[in-house]
């Protein structure tokens, strides 16, 4: 049993590991690889920054929403391959629709007038520029 081990790690040290990995998921050759939206959220005094990865993505096909504190990201992706062969035969067509989306809570309101995005190289770049806090005002009683 150990020299199995050795030759095949797909084999853990007892049969229930061993059938957990056997049945787990398997991305099979030629599958999309699942999108993945990957976040980076600065702040400074003024405004909080995020840079969000989405390589492949239109820019038109992104979607960006604002309400008060919660920032939403939304993006899909088309994609379509074709192989062909000789006179024109189809030898394998992959075809695949995809969408991600993200929301985030942020510890200020944004002032959703002044949001400014960019979309660069699979980059999204937002610069959100903080809501000023409202101010308690005093009311005088006649």
């Amino acid at each position: 049993m150990n020299s199995l081990r050795l030759l095949d790690p797909v084999f853990g040290n007892d049969f229930e590991t061993a059938l957990r990995r056997f049945l787990s998921p398997a991305v099979f050759e030629g599958e999309p690889a699942p999108l993945k939206m990957r976040i980076d959220v600065t702040e400074n005094e003024k405004a909080f920054n995020v840079k969000a990865d989405i390589p492949g993505v239109k820019k038109e096909d992104i979607s960006i929403k604002v309400e008060g504190h919660i920032v939403s990201i939304d993006a899909e992706t088309k994609s379509e391959k074709e192989t062909r062969g000789e006179g024109d035969k189809v030898l394998r067509s992959e075809r695949y629709y995809g969408s991600i989306s993200r929301t985030f809570s942020l510890g200020q309101d944004v002032d959703d007038t002044k949001v400014q995005a960019k979309y660069a190289d699979g980059v999204l770049t937002l610069e959100l520029p903080k809501k000023a806090p409202a101010t308690a005002s005093k009311i005088l009683i006649e």
